[in-house]
């Protein structure tokens, strides 16, 4: 093999070395930054740079109904406020019910999904896992529970056109700003969370009627369930 051809192809695959670490490295450069500026998700990145429909209006959590991120701490991840971005309780269980790590159903934290919804992709693959798990604990680690949810409420899917954001959502849902969110409207928006496409909080079918009974009921319960959010 030619010498020139060596030095040439060592020198490519250095710099596509320096890529890859760059673009690893890159979400935990921008994390701290998020502790004040306000990011968008990968999906909304890629709805904007096809024309596709993005409507989201940030709102901080003080302007958001405190029944919202208690419903959304019930459904998603009820240990929020205990754990430091990864629930492995949570974690060996739905790994034990899967056959392998793609298969996984269930066990994801609001952090892991934050990670994945401001610096991943969808999907449930093994090298995205491999990623989420320690982008999480530096998310919580560095931005703390309160602005954690924040930005997870304002970044989330939550409609089948574009609706992006807890703002959106109810405007859509229920025709009223986020402040105004009911209990029973919250625990709705709650139970679409897994899948905004095909579930609608403003007509809501009778599995989403049944898990907004039982998410209500829960956060009605656990009065405590949004303590580390006071801070």
């Amino acid at each position: 093999m030619p010498t020139g051809f060596r030095s040439t192809a060592f020198r490519l695959f250095k710099w596509a070395a320096v890529a890859v670490i760059i673009v690893l490295l890159l979400p935990y450069l921008l994390t701290p930054l998020y502790r004040f500026a306000d990011p968008v998700s990968t999906l909304m990145l890629w709805r904007r740079a096809t024309f596709a429909r993005v409507e989201r209006t940030w709102a901080p959590l003080e302007a958001i109904s405190p029944a919202l991120p208690r419903a959304v701490m019930v459904a998603e991840d009820a240990r929020f406020c205990a754990h430091w971005g990864i629930d492995f309780g949570e974690l060996r269980n739905a790994y034990e019910d899967a056959e392998d790590l793609s298969e996984m159903r269930g066990g994801s934290t609001i952090a892991q999904q934050t990670a994945k919804n401001l610096f991943l992709w969808p999907g449930r693959s093994v090298v995205r896992k491999a990623l989420e798990f320690p982008l999480a604990l530096w998310l919580d680690l560095v931005l703390g529970k309160r602005r954690l949810m924040e930005i997870y409420l304002n970044i989330a899917e939550w409609g089948p056109a574009g609706e992006f954001g807890a703002e959106a959502a109810a405007r859509h849902a229920f025709s009223k700003p986020a402040r105004d969110l009911s209990a029973r409207e919250a625990a709705l928006l709650a139970s679409i969370l897994p899948n905004p496409i095909r579930r609608s909080a403003a007509k809501p079918g009778a599995g989403v009627r049944r898990l907004a009974g039982i998410y209500a009921t829960r956060a009605r319960r656990s009065a405590s369930v949004a303590d580390c959010l006071r801070r």
